[in-house]
């Protein structure tokens, strides 16, 4: 199908061209939906929407949060989520992937820990004492993706000719040895026992867009204990969840931000048909997620693809490095049709959706519809929050979205991140961005 920018002036424009296109998505005018309350390990969010994840490469050299991270998540927090996923905070310096990238250590705890007052105290000052937004930080090793030096420093789980070909150092890249991970699954529980110290409720072990635990996920050519079956492919997350757990115990939170789809040819992509990587094969997916819910996860931040190599597939814009082989819309569609199968098939999961920012104000009526059709707990937004941090407020007490403050999926937030610089909205956050922006890229 043809790549389209968005253009549609009212919901129904948009329910005519799902139709034409054959694309299956769920809407609903129901923004009542939203209030639901979320049991998670015992904790409740406030109502039914989280923000992602999402990196603003605005960390001081050491890995503690700045002034800007600060100010981001204060805005967050006044917006009003239910889950606050904090943004991919590296375990070993080697993993970061910004100079300027979150990097917990012991002697950064008391930074970390104004973060999480931050977020509590700004919510609370916003919507009262009783108030309170379920805090979930991501733990990261950025694998092949590492640039704790400005320049790529690559780490990898094996070598990948497809990701390769973008890429003009990975071929002589290091290749993590198995006493290496075996080390690094220590080093995320370090890193676990450091965020509950610090306040949070729970942590992220990152298996997503080929990062290195997702890597990890697709190494069928590796060799050793951590390669090559599903056993010794999966070994290091489901290590690394034991481990934490262990330690953190029974009243933290364990979740995984996680690949169910890579898009990638196999015997290179997690996920995958074997003969056509177009095609979703969610078997080994589905054995990983079963094996996670055996082990107390109650918590799963679900997505595809990798923004290095198909960003189309997690995030489908207007505007981007390249033109992609599909309409936005049946990125959308496969993301919610893909989340939707994971959620009906664990239903005691509380999973977060993904995929949302590209329609705009209608963003809301597809996530309704979502929550309405159990396709998902949690209606995640990432791109979106940048943009337009109120926009839980206004979809609570307004029940609709304002098309003005909405992100357009230009892509220069990423444009800003892929140079190393400090990354947020330049449409509109301007005054904070558009500088950095001119800075950075000119």
């Amino acid at each position: 199908m043809e790549h389209k920018e968005f253009n549609y002036r009212n919901l129904e424009d948009l329910k005519k061209e799902c139709e034409r296109l054959g694309v299956r998505l769920n809407f609903s005018t129901n923004m009542k939906l939203f209030e639901r309350k979320v049991n998670i390990n015992g904790l409740v969010t406030p109502n039914s929407i989280a923000f992602h994840p999402m990196e603003g490469c605005d960390g001081t050299k050491e890995g503690s949060p700045a002034e800007l991270t600060m100010r981001r998540y204060q805005r967050f927090a006044k917006g009003g989520p239910g889950l606050i996923w904090v943004e991919a905070v590296a375990v070993v310096r080697e993993g970061r992937a910004n100079p300027k990238q979150l990097w917990i250590h012991k002697e950064n705890i008391e930074e970390f820990k104004k973060l999480h007052k931050t977020i509590i105290s700004s919510a609370q000052e916003e919507f009262g004492q009783n108030f309170r937004p379920v805090t979930i930080v991501q733990l990261t090793h950025s694998g092949r993706f590492s640039k704790p030096n400005n320049d790529f420093e690559p780490i990898i789980a094996h070598q990948d000719p497809y990701i390769n070909a973008r890429y003009k150092n990975e071929n002589i890249a290091h290749i993590i040895t198995d006493e290496e991970l075996e080390q690094l699954e220590d080093q995320f529980v370090e890193a676990a026992l450091l965020v509950k110290e610090a306040g949070f409720d729970g942590v992220d072990i990152k298996a997503c867009h080929r990062y290195l635990s997702s890597e990890l996920l697709s190494a069928f050519d590796r060799q050793g204990k951590y390669g090559g079956s599903f056993e010794g492919r999966t070994r290091f997350i489901i290590n690394t969840i034991d481990k934490v757990k262990k330690a953190v115990g029974e009243d933290f939170i364990i979740a995984s931000r996680m690949n169910i789809y890579d898009g990638i040819q196999y015997p290179y992509g997690w996920g995958v048909d074997k003969d056509n990587p177009l095609i979703a094969d969610f078997t080994e997916p589905k054995k990983l997620i079963s094996m996670l819910y055996d082990r107390g996860v109650r918590l799963l931040n679900l997505t595809m693809g990798t923004p290095y190599y198909n960003p189309h597939v997690n995030r489908p814009y207007d505007k981007g490095g390249y033109v992609p082989p599909e309409h936005p819309l049946e990125g959308i569609s496969r993301l919610m049709n893909g989340i939707g199968t994971m959620q009906k098939e664990f239903s005691n999961m509380v999973i977060v959706g993904t995929g949302f920012s590209y329609l705009r104000e209608f963003s809301a009526n597809l996530g309704a519809g979502v929550l309405e059709n159990s396709q998902a707990t949690l209606i995640g937004y990432g791109r979106a929050a940048f943009a337009y941090p109120d926009l839980v407020k206004d979809i609570l007490i307004k029940g609709q979205m304002d098309r003005r403050k909405c992100c357009i999926t230009c892509g220069k937030c990423s444009e800003i991140m892929r140079v190393n610089g400090t990354t947020g909205c330049v449409i509109k956050d301007a005054k904070i961005y558009g500088p950095i922006y001119r800075e950075y890229i000119g």
